[in-house]
């Protein structure tokens, strides 16, 4: 008796569907990989949780100034003068990213324009009030310089207070990790 033999399955011909899941899968699971690493890099910091909460509450604060390019530079200046972790206040200017810079200088701006009591010039109304805004923009440097230093304060100080016990507990974590290992 002749052996049973059974029938090739077909080949399957990957469709744009399929296509885009798989993509789309692999795309998931390399952020899911990269944030796990950024968390594992993060409890894994050496340092006095104050130092460390020094240096987010340094980034945070330099983040909230519209200076692009320069942001990590002063964060990471601040925190070493300040002796806080130059890494973490790297992190912390990420606060102020593509997504999150229009509300974060539209509302410095009015904030600072509300602190000196000057009228805040909306430049998204028409063309005259865009020119209106271009030729004060002294005045809006002023406002938005100031509004950003004020927020800069607020937020650096709450990331300090916010951020001390979430480190803390991190590093409390990642120390039980250390020991399961050691005796597992």
């Amino acid at each position: 008796m002749p052996p049973t033999q059974l029938p090739e399955p077909p080949l399957s011909v990957p469709t744009p569907q399929s296509l885009s899941r798989k993509r789309q899968r692999s795309l998931n699971e390399r952020i899911a990989r990269r944030t796990r690493y950024i968390y594992l890099r993060f409890i894994r910091l050496r340092g006095h949780p104050k130092e460390l909460a020094r240096g987010l509450a340094a980034g945070v604060f330099a983040g909230m100034f519209p200076l692009f390019g320069l942001q990590t530079i002063i964060g990471v200046a601040i925190a070493l003068r300040i002796k806080g972790n130059p890494l973490l206040a790297a992190g912390g200017t990420w606060i102020s990213n593509p997504l999150t810079y229009l509300p974060i200088y539209a509302f410095n701006y009015q904030l600072g324009s509300w602190i000196l009591r000057r009228p805040a010039v909306n430049p998204f109304t028409d063309v005259e009030s865009l020119k209106s805004w271009v030729e004060t923009g002294a005045d809006v440097g002023i406002s938005l310089m100031l509004g950003s230093l004020v927020m800069g304060l607020i937020f650096g100080i709450l990331s300090y207070f916010l951020g001390l016990p979430l480190i803390r507990r991190a590093q409390k974590r990642y120390r039980k990790l250390q020991r399961g290992r050691e005796q597992g």
